[in-house]
């Protein structure tokens, strides 16, 4: 039972670390940087919006790891 919550584990992990290429724009956001002629601006704003969204994802992954060290600790 234990090889199968870290083969779970990995899996998470893994799919977590893999590059995604998201458009992460509003409609409004979009709008205004489609009729932009080259894209610059746009390719930034959605650089800008994904590396934003990671910060939750870390915040939520270290509690979740904080509170296993802890009842792990506790077990023993």
């Amino acid at each position: 039972m234990k090889s199968y919550n870290y083969k779970l584990l990995a899996v998470i992990a893994f799919s977590l670390l893999l590059p995604i290429v998201a458009d992460a724009q509003c409609a409004m956001c979009r709008a205004v940087l489609e009729s932009e002629g080259d894209g610059g601006m746009a390719k930034g704003i959605n650089n800008g919006i994904v590396y934003l969204m990671i910060f939750p994802y870390l915040l939520v992954g270290g509690i979740a790891f904080a509170i296993y060290k802890y009842k792990k600790r506790n077990k023993a």
